[in-house]
Formats: structure tokens, sequence, C-alpha cells
């Protein structure tokens, strides 16, 4: 952020060695754990393009017959790994939890049953810890083999909400509602981002999750960073309905390259006529 300067820095600088600290005290328990088959880490951490805000994307694979007390106790276990904070839990019997410790670094963790895993493009890069009955090297391996295509149902619904949010925005500028309005051109930037990374074979974030779409480590080419960027606006209906127009003028390139990739009638009278009704 050019000319801030965080009050932060030096807590900042030190974040990667407390990162290292909490992941080896995870590593001290989960492996002592015979309960705990296997665990792994996910995101940055797998693909070593950690910085020093980095998560630890934790993934703990459990005997089928303890997963249910081990879900129970997710928000007890981490006061192991350090001084929890505060718990970020909205759901006590789903399978993951959000622990923010007192040093500033946040723990995402889920709770998987073996059967649970199985290969997926999201499994292709994974740092495993613990494999007690050498399933997830296997899992791993098939992984690396899979490749990302998107579906037709996902290019429906990802065009589907498209129009939506499009419409969406243009209610709520002229009903002044533009905090409303904003959150829909969000949702459009997002939604131009997934675009971008489905027609290049990647695998798209899910829905309302910008994680990596911006910077260091994005998938997008520069000039997609930059479009990305100029897509700025204010509490104003006129620079709402301008960055809604160039959103759109992106939308069409993509959508007739995604059309084209998945053998769908582009259908441009029927693109214009959603379209025409706000632009």
């Amino acid at each position: 952020m050019s000319g801030f300067v965080s009050r932060h820095v030096v807590r900042d600088v030190g974040l990667p060695e407390y990162r290292e600290k909490i992941m080896a005290l995870i590593e001290k328990d989960l492996l002592n754990d015979d309960n705990v088959l296997a665990f792994f880490y996910g995101g940055s951490i797998a693909n070593e393009t950690m910085d020093q805000f980095s998560d630890i994307d934790l993934r703990v694979v459990v005997r089928s017959e303890k997963i249910e007390e081990y879900i129970a106790n997710k928000n007890n276990r981490p006061s192991e790994w350090g001084n929890v904070l505060y718990i970020e839990d909205v759901n006590p019997y789903s399978i993951y939890t959000v622990i923010h410790y007192d040093s500033f670094i946040k723990v995402d963790t889920f709770y998987y049953k073996l059967e649970d895993i199985q290969p997926s493009v999201w499994l292709k890069n994974i740092k495993i810890r613990k494999d007690n009955k050498e399933r997830l090297a296997e899992i791993l391996n098939k992984s690396m083999e899979l490749s990302y295509e998107p579906s037709f149902d996902e290019f429906e619904l990802w065009r589907s909400k498209f129009f939506a949010h499009l419409h969406e925005a243009y209610r709520r500028a002229m009903r002044e509602e533009y905090y409303y309005a904003i959150n829909c051109i969000d949702k459009l930037r997002l939604s131009i981002a997934g675009a971008w990374y489905m027609d290049a074979g990647h695998q798209p974030n899910a829905l309302g999750d910008w994680a990596k779409y911006e910077g260091g480590r994005s998938e997008l080419d520069s000039w997609q960073q930059s479009l990305l960027a100029s897509w700025e606006c204010g509490r104003s209906s006129v620079e709402i309905i301008n960055v809604m127009k160039s959103i759109v003028h992106e939308f069409r390139n993509v959508h007739s390259s995604l059309c084209e990739r998945l053998e769908v009638d582009e259908k441009p009278e029927w693109v214009y006529k959603i379209v025409n009704m706000v632009l």
C-alpha cells in the first residue's frame, strides 16, 4: 500500500517465525496421536509460496469412529498450539474451524475421515506430514494426474450469477443504495476473475473468495490484473454504470471464449437482451 506505514511493522516481520513455532507444536501434537491417521498442509505452505501473512491450512485425517469426538473438540485442541485470541466458528458441528492466535497467525483446520479424501485438483499440491496408511501419497500421485476443465453446469451457474449481479447493481444504484450496488460490482469483478481462471484451465476459487487473484501469487496475466484494478468506483451512479459497462465488455470476450471451449451456443442476441435491460 503506497504511502501507508503500518505501526505493526516489527510484529509483521516476525510472523514467519511465529508461524513456524505454531506448526512445530501442531506437528508434535498430531504426530503423537494414534487416532490421527494422517495430516497435511494445503495452500501456500504446500505450494511453497508463503509470505509473512500466510495462514496455516491444516487438514487432519482421523479414525472414522473418532471423527465426532475430534469435531466436538476442534475449538479446544488449538490452545495446545499457542495462545488463542479468538475463534471464528459459526457451526459447532461443521468439520472445520478457524483459530486466530495472539501472534496474528491464523490456522484453518479441517477434520476428515480417510474415506472422505479422494483424488482432486485441489489436492495436487499438498505437504504431507503424517501418512500412517500411505493413502495420502497414493491420493497425491493420482491428483497430480488430474487437470481442471470447466463443466457446462459450472459455466451456466457462472453466467447466470453474472447477469443477476449486473441487474441488481443497476437496481441498487437507481435506489441510491450505493454500498449494496458496490457490493454487486465487487461480485461482477470476482466473476470475471473466476472466468479468466476457467478459460485458462485453472480451478477458480469458490464464490466470494478473492484469495490469490491479485498480487504476486495470482495466475492472472498482468493485463488482467490491471483491468481488475481499473474497475474502481465510488458512491456515484455514474461511476457504477461506467464500471458496469467496462466489465460487460470483458464479459463478452471471456463468455465467447468459454462458449467455444465448451461448445456451447453463444446466443449473442440473448446476451444483448439481458445486458440491454440495464445498460
